[in-house]
């Protein structure tokens, strides 16, 4: 896969974030991992799983109703906070998602490990690729 192909994919897989996140909350590991949403206007409702701890944001996502989406990083760390966030919502019966997570690692592994890292990639994807700065993701967010 040449780098504009995985553009259009990094692209593609944060706009799924965004259509899958309408009713669910982001699992994500701290602050930077909210600015790196923030970058590609993702407003979701977000839990900052290392502040919280995986039982405590398990159990927030099970008070809201809604489901879960994984977005923890895709290093050794990350490996381990979202087994431990899946046992913990499995254990309340919380629906979850970790596709998207999964698709990054394959997409970015080789450039970033952490998803605060996925601008800084898509930055460098445009350029590589002559494609202007994107403001937004879809015109619609």
């Amino acid at each position: 896969m040449n780098d504009c192909d995985r553009l259009d994919a990094l692209t593609w897989l944060l706009e799924d974030l965004v259509d899958i996140s309408e009713n669910s909350v982001i699992l994500i590991e701290g602050r930077k991992d909210r600015k790196a949403l923030d970058f590609f206007r993702i407003p979701r409702e977000t839990i900052e799983v290392q502040r919280d701890g995986p039982r405590t944001a398990a159990e927030r996502v099970y008070e809201s109703g809604k489901e879960a989406v994984i977005m923890t990083d895709w290093d050794s760390k990350g490996d381990e906070i979202a087994r431990s966030l899946e046992e913990n919502l499995r254990s309340l019966g919380v629906r979850y998602d970790t596709d998207i997570r999964d698709k990054l690692r394959a997409l970015c592994m080789r450039d970033v490990k952490d998803v605060q890292g996925l601008p800084g990639l898509h930055r460098r994807l445009e350029s590589m690729c002559g494609r202007p700065p994107q403001k937004r993701l879809r015109s619609r967010l």
